[in-house]
């Protein structure tokens, strides 16, 4: 499906989410779509995409649906995979619970 782009690890993430937040659907199914049609070099040229993305050390913080809600991930650009590590509501975000120590 996303050939040429980044594979995204793991859309089961995305599915369980939508499950029990179904009005992020839209919102996540947009972000899929774009990132896996993308094959992003750099920081630079994701954020030619995603402009209010954010680089938080090890992850990159995507703000989604009007920044009700925060996808999280880890991107790996040379082998041009993204691993999908949290999917959050901004208040859960701001508990800063996800961040490595």
């Amino acid at each position: 499906m996303n050939e040429g782009g980044v594979h995204v690890i793991s859309h089961k993430a995305i599915r369980e989410f939508k499950a029990a937040r179904p009005d992020a659907g839209a919102a996540l199914d947009h972000w899929y779509r774009v990132s896996a049609s993308c094959a992003w070099k750099s920081l630079a040229e994701l954020k030619q995409v995603f402009g209010s993305a954010d680089w938080v050390r090890p992850y990159m913080v995507f703000n989604l649906a009007g920044n009700k809600y925060r996808l999280i991930a880890e991107i790996n650009y040379r082998s041009q995979t993204l691993f999908i590590r949290h999917i959050l509501t901004h208040q859960e975000y701001s508990e800063g619970k996800w961040k490595k120590p």
